[in-house]
């Protein structure tokens, strides 16, 4: 008996040591590409998009989240407390923190939960049936997210309706999925949380193809979203979404507040994994005759037309250009043209060849549609 629980002692202190070697060399290959980064644009802002505070289900009140958005480098964060409306996250917006504070409100519809953002507030609730409430969130001026259609609380497809956004990854649905797997790599939490938690996120193959599908009907754009409840600084730095601005973020708060939703209504904006290596100088715009459309556009298709994709300096990565849903170009050059053959919905995925802990299939940056009609 002695002898077996020396035996199983040692192995166990072997395996504790095979462990501790292996996270080291997680960690040791986990680099940290912060100075690589590029230098912001005045035009270029960072936020994260769904969150939750203590006016619903979250852990931190309104100004502690700022607090974390401050050290997370954010510039503006967006409330999506529960409600119908939730009008105590409604009236905590403003500058906290030097951190735009945004809030909408996500709705319990029949669908599933449906995001509205950027409505005039009334003392109307919103309809439970999804297609009428996102027709009553329009008609106050705003617009509407479908949210982790495909966890927790299932969207269930109906009628076409002029839904804005879609989710495409969902942290909060990740973690719930793919926990198991995290949970090697949970003790980095304590040193390089971004470890464990690009280690959950895997390529959202099923939300890329419906967004896709969605496309073809309405203009749709696509939402990277932290869904945070807890954790809300390493979240933060985890999930982005980089708005487009057309002059410098006011200082303002109402004119601030909609410049920002203007830029995320009309697709203005591009996703990152930014745990992963910063994006910040991503860009893909088209060129007509002297003309410029942006990401989020539409124009007429011509013969002329050329696409161009700038990736951000001084890091490994590889572009791809999608056609309708289907690969057309790829390129590792930071800038590249392309002149699309047809009218069609044309969108960049751009893939992390640096060495990184995220899936090499999981699309780190993911910009939104310019739309070529016939």
């Amino acid at each position: 008996m002695r002898k077996f629980r020396k035996s199983a002692l040692i192995f166990l202190l072997a395996l504790v040591g095979l462990y501790i070697g292996w996270m080291s060399i997680q960690l040791i290959q986990f680099k940290d590409y912060k100075a690589l980064s590029e230098t912001p644009s005045s035009l270029e802002i960072t936020g994260a998009y769904h969150i939750h505070s203590t006016l619903s289900d979250g852990k931190k009140n309104v100004l502690k989240i700022a607090k974390s958005a401050a050290r997370a480098s954010l510039d503006f964060c967006i409330l999506t407390d529960h409600g119908n409306p939730n009008y105590e996250s409604l009236n905590s917006q403003g500058w906290k923190k030097g951190i735009l504070m945004l809030a909408g409100s996500e709705l319990s519809v029949n669908r599933g939960h449906l995001v509205a953002l950027g409505f005039h507030t009334s003392e109307q609730r919103f309809p439970q049936q999804a297609e009428s409430a996102a027709y009553q969130v329009n008609k106050l001026n705003g617009f509407s997210i479908i949210a982790h259609p495909y966890s927790k609380t299932h969207w269930t497809w109906g009628p076409n309706a002029d839904y804005s956004g879609l989710e495409i990854i969902n942290a909060d649905a990740m973690f719930k999925k793919n926990y198991i797997h995290m949970l090697a790599y949970s003790p980095a939490l304590l040193i390089r949380p971004g470890l464990p938690l690009l280690k959950m996120l895997e390529r959202p193959h099923t939300h890329l193809k419906k967004w896709d599908q969605l496309n073809k009907r309405n203009t749709t754009y696509g939402y990277y979203s932290t869904d945070a409840h807890m954790f809300y600084k390493p979240l933060f730095s985890l999930l982005r979404v980089h708005v487009i601005l057309k002059e410098e973020l006011s200082s303002t708060f109402e004119k601030a507040k909609n410049q920002v939703f203007d830029a995320l209504r009309n697709g203005r904006f591009f996703n990152s994994i930014d745990a992963a290596a910063p994006a910040i100088g991503f860009r893909f715009w088209g060129e007509s005759k002297g003309n410029q459309i942006q990401m989020g556009e539409s124009s007429r298709f011509t013969e002329s037309m050329t696409l161009h994709i700038k990736t951000p300096d001084s890091l490994k990565c590889q572009m791809v250009l999608l056609y309708d849903g289907k690969r057309i170009y790829t390129d590792s050059k930071t800038l590249t043209s392309f002149h699309p053959p047809y009218p069609g919905i044309y969108r960049v995925e751009v893939y992390l060849q640096e060495k990184s802990p995220l899936d090499h299939n999981c699309p780190w940056i993911l910009s939104n549609p310019i739309f070529l009609r016939e």
